[in-house]
Parts: structure tokens; sequence; C-alpha cells
């Protein structure tokens, strides 16, 4: 059974991963904006299942990171939090591109929309570092199973992960208009994310 702890950590990390822009978000507010809400949640299913794809293989193979290779186990932990790290810097550093000016995108049939959405995230690396590097931190094998703590962590982030980007890709274009008349904001949103990454951050990195 996961703990408090665990379940608050990884739902931060879930919540700062699935708003700092990346082939993900970029995708979804594309098709979002130039195709439609439609399909843009058609496109949602395709990333959900790479997430799937992501938690099934990963909950098969940390019981034996944690318990067997404990060395490498340290290693992913601290590039974990060097990519966190990473991702806080993009938000926070001045002269960042804005996911909600998407490039035009022809239409795509719905089959398409959903192979596309699959492989963006499959072939994502923030999400294959999230999966191998910054999961296995929340996991106490003194709670119980790894595998089970492991698929409990994955399932609370892909929830957030759709529930956020199920919200973007419904309402990707009124927030375009929004951010595009309100730098300020646009600012702020990048700020508040990019604080909370580094933090997330240094807590992987210390623990």
């Amino acid at each position: 059974m996961i703990s408090t702890q665990a379940l608050t950590g990884i739902a931060l990390v879930a919540f700062g991963m699935v708003l700092s822009p990346g082939p993900n978000m970029f995708y979804l507010v594309s098709r979002s904006v130039t195709q439609g809400r439609r399909a843009g949640l058609i496109s949602l299913l395709g990333v959900a299942t790479g997430f799937l794809c992501y938690l099934l293989a990963a909950t098969a193979g940390l019981a034996t990171l944690i318990t067997v290779v404990p060395a490498l186990y340290t290693t992913l932990k601290l590039a974990g939090a060097a990519y966190l790290a990473w991702l806080a810097w993009c938000a926070l550093k001045p002269g960042g591109t804005s996911v909600f000016a998407p490039q035009p995108l022809p239409p795509d049939p719905p089959r398409k929309l959903f192979t596309m959405g699959l492989v963006t995230n499959l072939l994502n690396p923030k999400i294959a570092v999230l999966y191998v590097s910054i999961l296995p931190q929340f996991v106490d094998p003194g709670r119980g199973s790894v595998p089970a703590q492991s698929l409990e962590l994955g399932l609370v982030q892909i929830a957030i992960a759709v529930t956020v980007n199920g919200l973007i890709a419904l309402t990707a274009g009124t927030i375009a208009g929004f951010l595009q008349e309100r730098p300020a904001w646009l600012r702020t949103q990048r700020t508040v994310m990019g604080l909370v990454l580094a933090g997330v951050a240094l807590r992987v990195a210390t623990a």
C-alpha cells in the first residue's frame, strides 16, 4: 500500500510534468486547435494507451531494479532529478516558446490520430524518464509488493495526466486566445510550473 507522502509526491510530479510543454502537449493542442476537440480527444486515447504500455513494462522491471541493482537505482534517481531540474529551467528561463501557439496540421482520420498519439507518447523521453527513473523514488519495499505499489502510483499519474490533457484538448482554442492576449498570465503559469518541478527535483535528489 502506497503512503500518503508517496501519493502526494507522484501527484505533484504528474501535475508538473503534464503542464510542462513537451511532445504530448504540443501534439494534442495542435490537433485540438486545427482540427477540433474530437480530434484532440481521439489523439488523447492514443496518448493514454502509451501511458499504459509504459506502466506495464515498468511495473515488471521495477522490483528487480530496486532489490537487485541498488547502484543502478541510485544512478537513475539522480538522472531523474537532473531531468526534472532541466524541465524546471526550461519553464523558468526567459524566451520560452508557448505550446498554445501551435503550427497548423493537415486533417487526419481517427485511426491515424490515435496512432500518432500513441507513437508520440511512446517516443516521448519525458515519459520514459518518468517511469524508469522518477516513479521508483516513491516505491517503498517495506510497504509490501513493489510491482503493486508501482502499478498504483502509475495509475495515479495516468489519471492526472489524462484528466489534465483532456481538459487542455477541450479548451485549447479558448486557452490559446486567452493567453495570446495576456502574456503575463503565460509567464505566471510557466513560473509556477517551474518552481513545482524544481522543488520535486530537489526532493528526489535528496531522498
